[in-house]
């Protein structure tokens, strides 16, 4: 996937699923195939994607879409499926309860978009460099 000049890819990176838990496999090699450069952050957007994918298997219902949307400095993750019934976060328990708190971990933010066919719930990851990242050690330690 690569950005235009403005930070907008189009088209969108598509792949549509079945209702098999076993399709996080493809969906992970097929992320992990798009996304190469990301390097130090891919382990992260794969676990958004994911969380993402796998509630909407497991709460959601037929079809099931995943979109990846990037721009020059970030990455917005889309999974559709055909439930209207909203993403909600849960108290974590030995049940689960705790995808939506990794997907805000991972991510800018995320939210979901009701469609009378069903729902779409994204997150956005940043793809630039946090500041302290880029910040020479000498400044981070107080030392010059």
């Amino acid at each position: 996937m690569n950005a235009d000049r403005a930070g907008a890819v189009d088209p969108a990176a598509v792949l549509v699923i079945s209702g098999e838990l076993t399709e996080l496999r493809r969906v992970r090699q097929w992320a992990r195939t798009l996304l190469t450069d990301l390097d130090d952050i891919l382990v992260d957007v794969l676990s958004v994607i994911d969380e993402l994918t796998s509630n909407a298997l497991r709460h959601g219902r037929a079809p099931y879409r995943i979109s990846l949307r990037r721009t020059v400095n970030r990455l917005r993750v889309e999974v559709s499926d055909g439930s209207r019934e909203k993403a909600t976060r849960r108290t974590p328990d030995d049940h689960g309860g705790r995808g939506l708190l990794l997907v805000g971990a991972y991510s800018r933010g995320w939210g979901q978009e009701i469609r009378p066919d069903g729902k779409t719930v994204w997150a956005e990851v940043d793809l630039a460099p946090s500041p302290a990242l880029t910040t020479c050690p000498h400044t981070l330690t107080g030392r010059g």
